[in-house]
């Protein structure tokens, strides 16, 4: 704990941190805790799972005093994530600061209740806007703002959101922006709103050399037969399955359990309490390992042990990319990222190979029979033999039909060529 204690936190905070499980500072807490606590504004680039939540907290609960007025707000892009941090800073402090969580999706009015004399908030731009407006939270005393996820928060476009509060806060603050990656945007924002901020950078949390990543490319008809011969074939022991849309992740779902594999969903189209419940049931070992989630649960939550990522769907940008592969291989632990391409893919995944360092091996198709789906809150479905491709051919014809892969698909196969070529190119893990 001397580590601890040499960044300039005191020793009451150093037994609390003792006494959760920490013995040494990541490197983003060893570069950042001394700037924070001397009051300076702060600009980290980090990403998530790196240990930044401590890094920014440490300010809160080393320099607020409790006076029953918000002298500090984290803002965050998601629900699940203003939990985590006010849950953070709660056990930080051990219970010397009443720290709320504001998000949207729950009651407003039990909320204003709970928000009475506060002195942390934790909230996503859209609710605390909406408190603002009501009149139901006031900035005017913060002292500390904190902007968490900034890049998710401009990619959900909360950036006029953001203004609009920053502006309801003294002009007089320490201002501590965390990042993944550094926009032009976001430089026209840190000279906008923060004042002489220091730079802190840290490499990924990830550690490339113990993540495997590989891709099979598969007929469409036989997607999600792939993905079961995976899922009972890799010894696995926490999984997370990224879906590109809530349809096709409740249809994961449904039809794995269909199947006698237990897994859940979490995205935005479910109510927050029960995201709540699944996320607890993913964390505390009750016997549900696989989550199959939109990039909702690619950042920000703090989920360890992960050990597969399988990217059912590929995203759009690497951006997205790197960040769901971030999710294993973590803290000296390996981890694998397999992607399971169908012809819809292509043209994402030729995206993200225009980016290089980290390898993206081919796998050899495994012998595989179509699977027997359902819909969705539907009866069930026996999907007929002589629709999509025919399984014995191999790669044959394009399909015109619906797939196992969901949805219909316009994109064209590549060239023999390209196909050939996804093995040997490579995807950037520092965007």
């Amino acid at each position: 704990m001397d580590k601890f204690r040499k960044l300039g936190l005191s020793e009451s905070v150093v037994k609390i941190l003792e006494s959760m499980g920490f013995d040494t500072p990541s490197e983003i807490q060893e570069k950042a805790i001394p700037f924070v606590l001397e009051g300076r504004d702060v600009l980290g680039t980090s990403m998530t799972g790196s240990g930044k939540t401590l890094a920014f907290s440490s300010a809160i609960i080393e320099r607020i005093t409790p006076e029953k007025v918000v002298k500090s707000i984290v803002l965050v892009p998601t629900r699940e994530l203003a939990e985590q941090v006010a849950e953070a800073i709660k056990n930080f402090s051990k219970g010397n600061l009443k720290v709320v969580a504001v998000y949207g999706g729950v009651n407003l009015h039990n909320q204003i209740k709970e928000m009475r004399g506060t002195d942390v908030v934790a909230g996503t731009p859209g609710r605390v806007l909406d408190h603002l407006t009501r009149k139901t939270l006031k900035l005017s005393k913060v002292e500390i703002l904190v902007l968490d996820e900034f890049d998710r928060m401009l990619d959900m476009g909360f950036s006029r959101d953001v203004g609009k509060i920053i502006d309801e806060c003294p002009k007089k603050r320490q201002t501590m922006l965390f990042s993944a990656t550094i926009s032009a945007d976001i430089e026209y924002l840190v000279k906008k709103y923060m004042t002489n901020p220091v730079e802190v950078s840290v490499e990924s949390y990830v550690d490339h050399s113990k993540l495997e990543q590989i891709f099979y490319d598969v007929p469409d008809a036989l997607k999600f037969a792939l993905l079961i011969h995976l899922l009972k074939e890799e010894k696995l022991h926490l999984a997370m399955i990224f879906c590109s849309t809530r349809r096709n992740a409740d249809f994961v779902v449904a039809n794995l359990n269909h199947v006698g594999i237990q897994a859940k969903a979490i995205h935005g189209g479910l109510e927050q309490k029960k995201r709540i419940n699944v996320m607890n049931e993913f964390h505390e070992d009750t016997g549900l390992n696989i989550l199959v989630c939109t990039d909702i649960a690619s950042r920000g939550l703090d989920i360890k042990g992960v050990t597969h990522i399988y990217n059912y769907d590929i995203p759009s940008v690497a951006k997205d990319y790197i960040h769901r592969i971030g999710r294993t291989a973590r803290a000296g632990k390996e981890g694998k990222a397999i992607n399971i391409l169908s012809s819809r893919d292509y043209e994402n995944f030729s995206n993200i190979l225009k980016h290089e360092e980290v390898e993206i091996k081919e796998v050899k198709l495994p012998d595989l029979k179509r699977v027997e789906i359902i819909k969705p809150g539907r009866s069930f479905v026996r999907r007929s033999p002589s629709r999509g491709r025919d399984s014995s051919r191999g790669r044959s014809h394009a399909v015109r039909n619906r797939s196992d892969s969901r949805g219909r698909s316009n994109s064209k196969r590549p060239s023999e060529r390209n196909r050939r070529s996804f093995g040997r190119r490579k995807i950037s893990n520092h965007h």
